[in-house]
């Protein structure tokens, strides 16, 4: 169920797209000690915490955040071009993650890759995730038709995958957890009650646990339930962006 892999091509996505995959792992999709380098100049200049998930560290803003709010998706978008540059200034003088991971995209898709609009406005991609040590990150799904419920956009998403690009691992814990079951939003609310997420002993056994390396990506279908283990000993640090698939003869799409 997950495919280990030293390039980027398009069967890849349509593997993750059909459910034959719930995960695609690039090794050293960027070298370790770049990596290693890019975590200084990301963490030494701060981070926030996440607005519906204070216990986990983020640099930028969800549009997960926004919960249908108009002020938020107002400053969601107003900040989408800042914090797309704020990420590039902190990989300065090295080429952001993210953005190669946006050019691989459009180079081995037929139809290309491009920025998701939403209300006629480009979203923000790129978004650093920092868990601490001892955080867990609880199981959970990610649903952009959730998060925008009224648009036409993410309704016709015909798949959503996660991708990270991880640039600080801890030496025990903070493996990713997939479970090839989705569960339903009216399902999914109703257990988790007032938290963004769920105790992974609820779900049993993930069907797959994978625990990446700093350089590594991850491409993982979104909409099944995931979650991280605690890390132990380090700060866990990605950065992340959504990739959005509507069959073979539309672009890609990615936002944060």
């Amino acid at each position: 169920m997950i495919e280990e892999i030293d390039a980027l091509d398009a069967s890849c996505i349509e593997k993750l797209a059909r459910g034959e995959l719930l995960a695609v792992r690039w090794k050293k999709f960027i070298t370790e000690e770049l990596a290693e380098t890019l975590k200084y100049g990301i963490l030494t200049k701060g981070f926030d915490k996440y607005i519906n998930a204070s216990s986990i560290g983020k640099v930028g803003l969800a549009f997960y955040e926004t919960e249908n709010d108009p002020v938020r998706i107002h400053e969601y978008f107003d900040d989408a071009a800042k914090n797309i540059r704020e990420l590039r200034g902190r990989c300065t003088p090295y080429l952001s993650p993210i953005d190669l991971l946006r050019c691989t995209l459009d180079e081995i898709w037929p139809a290309g890759a491009k920025i998701e609009t939403l209300y006629g406005r480009k979203m923000y991609v790129g978004l650093s995730r920092v868990v601490e040590p001892g955080v867990p990150m609880l199981a959970h799904h990610d649903i952009f038709s959730k998060d925008a419920p009224d648009s036409f956009e993410a309704q016709s998403l015909r798949a959503q995958l996660a991708a990270n690009v991880y640039l600080s691992m801890p030496l025990e814990g903070g493996a990713l957890q997939i479970w090839d079951t989705e569960i339903s939003v009216e399902e999914f609310d109703a257990m988790r009650g007032g938290s963004y997420g769920v105790d992974p002993v609820l779900l049993g056994k993930p069907t797959v646990e994978v625990r990446p390396e700093a350089g590594d990506l991850l491409l993982f279908n979104s909409t099944c339930m995931h979650a991280v283990s605690p890390s132990m000993d380090a700060t866990r640090l990605s950065l992340s962006c959504f990739v959005g698939y509507r069959g073979s003869a539309s672009p890609l799409s990615f936002w944060s």
